[in-house]
């Protein structure tokens, strides 16, 4: 048997480290809005007779054979002896899988981009196993289990929430916690993507990170009492609610503002958010006036950033892109999954 999956990464418009639980609980209003995009993780399942897990990662270019007695709880879950391998062979764990599988895997993002494409991966591993089982997937449930796999190989502080939904779901999101859940609803409209596709571009800097750290000094320095993180985190969750009720008004205009309004309140959460690079490439742009705004994706510290800008400076911001050795990614906002 062989079963086939594939599920979005996403780009975050606002909200993002407010989906760190309990933060997501303390404040008010809060919101985490972001959109699928057609940059898909894949991944390919095939059911074996074979005493082994083989796992062929396209992203590094290697393939992995392992014996089912190598996989002891302790190996598995806390020598780190399969390093890069650890959240996949955790998550097959999830279902009882330490033998007879042939697995194939692509994260549909580059490494440290902050799209979040290995919770992406994750996530879509967790749908194709469920469908390998014959068993329906409840989407709360998946998310539940593989963000706590991925904090638990993390070991830094609670991972955000936001990453899984796109490549479960499609589409334009707004998610919010509650107790015991987390909820989610689809805005995705033609005229929103439109708008959208022709006014942010993707732009992947090829600098590495670390989201890791920076969502843990952020998370901590907000339990710690730091009152100008509370603040900026405040002001944050204001911001993605008035971007949420801007695309409920279809008031366009006013969402291109408030991501760039977020973006720049973000810069404040820790230094190293926006790279000095990014941010002198950005700079020269907002002097050019080629662009309005930039916001980092994810947890920042380096990989992409989204621009924004109006439709006719698109050729003129792409020769800048080039120019600085950045590369900018063509990317499509995926359809919701019926």
């Amino acid at each position: 048997m062989q079963v086939t999956e594939k599920g979005s990464v996403r780009v975050d418009l606002v909200g993002g480290t407010l989906d760190l639980e309990p933060i997501n609980l303390i404040l008010k209003n809060v919101v985490t809005l972001n959109v699928a995009t057609d940059l898909k993780a894949e991944v390919r399942i095939e059911k074996t007779e074979s005493e082994t897990i083989e796992i062929h990662s396209l992203d590094y270019n290697k393939k992995y054979i392992f014996k089912e007695e190598e996989l002891t709880d302790d190996n598995l879950y806390f020598n780190n002896t399969f390093k890069e391998m650890s959240f996949v062979l955790q998550v097959l764990d999830l279902f009882g899988f330490r033998k007879s599988l042939n697995i194939e895997l692509k994260s549909g993002a580059p490494a440290g981009s902050g799209l979040g494409g290995s919770s992406a991966m994750g996530v879509t591993l967790f749908k194709a196993l469920t469908k390998l089982r014959g068993e329906e997937l409840d989407i709360n449930q998946a998310v539940l289990k593989v963000k706590s796999v991925e904090g638990r190989i993390l070991n830094r502080g609670v991972p955000g929430y936001q990453d899984y939904f796109p490549a479960l779901l499609g589409g334009v999101l707004a998610l919010r916690g509650v107790p015991g859940k987390i909820e989610y609803e689809q805005l995705y409209c033609n005229e929103l993507v439109r708008f959208l596709e022709e006014h942010l571009s993707l732009v992947y800097s090829g600098i590495s990170r670390n989201s890791g750290i920076n969502n843990w000094d952020v998370y901590k320095s907000f339990f710690d009492g730091d009152k100008k993180i509370r603040s900026s985190l405040e002001s944050i969750a204001r911001i993605s609610a008035q971007t949420y009720e801007a695309i409920r008004e279809k008031n366009y205009t006013s969402l291109l503002e408030l991501i760039g309004q977020e973006g720049e309140m973000r810069k404040g959460l820790a230094k190293n958010i926006v790279p000095d690079e990014v941010d002198n490439f950005s700079d020269d742009l907002l002097k050019s006036g080629f662009i309005t705004g930039m916001k980092m994706c994810g947890a920042g510290g380096g990989g992409c950033f989204i621009l924004i800008h109006q439709k006719e400076f698109i050729s003129a911001i792409e020769s800048k892109i080039k120019e600085a050795n950045f590369i900018k990614l063509n990317f499509k906002i995926d359809r919701p999954i019926q």
